[in-house]
């Protein structure tokens, strides 16, 4: 089923919608909240949670891209709950180092982040910054700071040593840190 009738059922209120969009993505929305969270079980009921704010949110939104859509939703969902869970202990575990190291780039909650429109203009800031990398840095990127993959992990993929991933993304970290600055972010 294309996305197109997927959106149609959400908009006609139909529940095949649910299982539809469980059986087309539920795989990709598993991984990316494992990834994040590290367990199967709080993943699949982020996946649960994202079918349903999908439910209530399809309308009046109407995405282009629905599995992007869906992407967004249980990543911000599963970082949600990787924050409760650890909020107590900060320090050890992959995705809260992947978040802190992101974090050294973006600019402070000072910076009033929560507004939409800030949110679009970094968005396509950090956009416009991956546009100018190599695609194989673009994916580097993405893996890491979207998907929360492991150093080991994007080192595998890419057939490197670890120290080099880690290298490069250190690079792209302080490319991005004075590519923010030249747009006049407050970093």
């Amino acid at each position: 089923m294309d996305d197109k009738a997927l959106i149609a059922f959400f908009n006609a209120r139909n529940e095949q919608a649910i299982a539809h969009t469980e059986s087309k993505f539920g795989n990709y929305l598993t991984s990316v909240a494992q990834r994040i969270l590290g367990n199967l079980e709080d993943a699949k009921e982020c996946v649960n949670d994202t079918i349903f704010r999908a439910w209530n949110s399809i309308p009046p939104a109407c995405p282009d891209n629905l599995k992007a859509y869906l992407g967004k939703i249980v990543r911000n969902l599963a970082i949600d709950r990787h924050s409760s869970q650890h909020s107590l202990k900060r320090g050890g575990d992959n995705t809260t180092q992947t978040l802190d190291e992101l974090a050294e780039c973006l600019p402070s909650s000072e910076a009033s982040p929560d507004e939409t429109a800030e949110q679009s203009a970094l968005r396509d800031c950090i956009t416009g910054y991956l546009a100018t990398q190599s695609d194989e840095n673009r994916r580097m990127f993405l893996q890491r700071y979207w998907y929360c993959c492991s150093i080991s992990d994007i080192a595998e993929r890419y057939g490197m040593k670890e120290s080099r991933v880690k290298m490069r993304l250190l690079r792209m970290r302080e490319e991005l840190r004075e590519w923010l600055g030249k747009e006049d972010w407050n970093l």
